[in-house]
């Protein structure tokens, strides 16, 4: 990617050094900074905001809440998740990040999740069917509010930036269940193979 980036730049410079246009370039290069210092200064408020109603609903027990909510479709999606593991919470958590755009916040969130379906992974070298339905979840990214695209929008000086909302819904809710329904069909296509040393202690025995 760095390489594209500099083909990119220096394709620019070139182009602007024999078109005349250097003073130009000049002016887009410093515009340019100057606005993305802007969104970024615009999008770590919007982002500190929403961290903030995550951390205060995991204080007052909202985020366990609703990991009990999720519990009876989570036990449908992550059928081998045992009763009371945390990862389904943090698997709440990170849908819930995900659901109001917050990807930054979902990320870390979603790596912890990972971890913990790893622990229960009985095939440490290959990714269990929970851990590719977790994957298939955070790639098609439901989004309720995509709260960093509305910023986006607003930094940008959109003068409705709200007006994503309902087409992103639509998206987001046909990706996520396209997502779903494909990693359960594969599972059935490819079910979970038993790893060697398992199998040889259960012959053992």
């Amino acid at each position: 990617m760095n390489y594209i980036w500099f083909l990119i730049i220096l394709i620019s410079i070139i182009s602007a050094a024999v078109t005349g246009k250097i003073d130009a370039l000049v002016q887009s290069v410093m515009s340019g900074a100057q606005k993305s210092i802007e969104v970024a200064i615009y999008l770590a408020g919007i982002m500190a905001f929403w961290l903030g109603i995550m951390k205060i609903a995991e204080k007052s027990g909202l985020v366990a809440a609703i990991a009990r909510l999720l519990t009876p479709v989570a036990k449908k999606l992550f059928p081998d998740i045992p009763d009371g593991n945390p990862a389904v919470g943090d698997i709440a958590m990170n849908f819930t990040a995900n659901a109001f755009g917050l990807s930054n916040a979902a990320t870390p969130i979603g790596i912890e999740a990972m971890k913990k379906l790893q622990q229960l992974n009985k095939d440490k070298n290959s990714a269990s069917n929970d851990m590719c339905t977790l994957l298939a979840m955070n790639t098609a990214g439901w989004q309720l509010v995509p709260t960093t695209v509305i910023a986006v929008l607003a930094a940008s000086g959109s003068k409705n930036p709200t007006e994503i909302v309902f087409p992103t819904l639509i998206v987001t809710t046909i990706a996520f269940l396209s997502a779903i329904v494909g990693v359960k069909l594969l599972e059935r296509i490819w079910p979970a193979q038993i790893p060697v040393n398992e199998t040889e202690e259960n012959a053992d025995v």
